[in-house]
């Protein structure tokens, strides 16, 4: 037994070429897919369509060029089933260029969604199996920057000029390949980018192993960033640690003061045991 919905997506994408206007039509019309198995199995099959504009001024392209986006997310689910399967991709073209042709990238990975920030990010929700993460690539070239397992914090470190940057928590998993990582004392790792590369990295340890492991936990702990401004307007960056329900919070809280275009770490209010070293890939 099948029912099939085809909803049409059309974009019309008008630009100046040679003093006449282009009209592209995509083709790409998202679906959704109802069947119901010979045993009663229900799945439900969606693709969904979306397509949206640059700012011009895309870091990894030039000045006044403007891209295409195309997101396509795919997922399947099992009525019934605990999960779904779904991947969501980004590809990007010069506008004025059809969509007929090769794309400049093309991302695709697991995931829910992905959102573009700042004009200059794609970030992907990889969070399928109750774990909330996302991945950060660079919206000019599809070049993947990190990971993070608390949302992404995007904050400007100059009240003269926008300088954007870009703060994630990577905590490994178990089955990670840098050993370092393996390390039973690691926490996690804090990264600091621009739109246009990792600039530094530190690594959070705690002295007693088995809270570094709890601290680590996927299921059993959330973590949050934040920025906030001290008296004097300078800046600090938050870092706090919450125990799920229904244990209690147990909170650990990180102080660590913003200097210039860094993280003064020799500053930084830590509980006791934790330390933050300098951490490089």
């Amino acid at each position: 037994m099948l029912h099939r919905f085809t909803i049409g997506v059309l974009l019309l994408a008008a630009c100046a070429a040679f003093g006449q206007s282009k009209v592209f039509r995509t083709g790409n019309p998202s679906t959704v897919q109802f069947t119901t198995a010979a045993d009663g199995t229900k799945t439900v099959e969606i693709q969904n369509i979306f397509y949206q504009l640059s700012w011009a001024g895309v870091p990894g392209r030039p000045k006044d060029e403007r891209l295409l986006l195309r997101k396509t997310t795919h997922s399947t689910q099992v009525l019934g089933d605990k999960g779904v399967e779904s991947t969501v991709m980004l590809e990007a073209w010069p506008l004025g260029m059809d969509t007929k042709f090769k794309p400049l990238y093309s991302v695709k990975v697991p995931g829910t969604d992905g959102q573009i920030v700042e004009g200059a990010l794609f970030v992907a929700s990889r969070g399928l199996d109750d774990v909330d993460w996302w991945s950060v690539y660079k919206l000019g070239t599809g070049q993947h920057l990190f990971d993070t397992y608390a949302s992404l914090l995007n904050f400007s470190i100059s009240r003269e000029t926008l300088t954007m940057r870009y703060v994630g928590l990577e905590v490994p998993p178990d089955d990670t390949k840098d050993t370092r990582l393996k390390q039973p004392k690691v926490v996690a790792v804090i990264t600091w980018a621009s739109e246009d590369k990792v600039l530094h990295e530190w690594m959070l340890t705690c002295d007693d192993a088995k809270r570094a492991q709890l601290l680590r936990s996927y299921a059993d702990t959330t973590r949050k960033l934040a920025v906030g401004e001290r008296a004097n307007g300078s800046l600090t960056l938050n870092l706090s640690f919450r125990e799920n329900f229904p244990s209690p919070p147990n909170p650990v809280d990180l102080g660590i003061p913003v200097l210039g275009d860094d993280l003064d770490i020799a500053h930084a209010q830590l509980p006791a045991q934790f330390h933050l070293s300098v951490w490089r890939r």
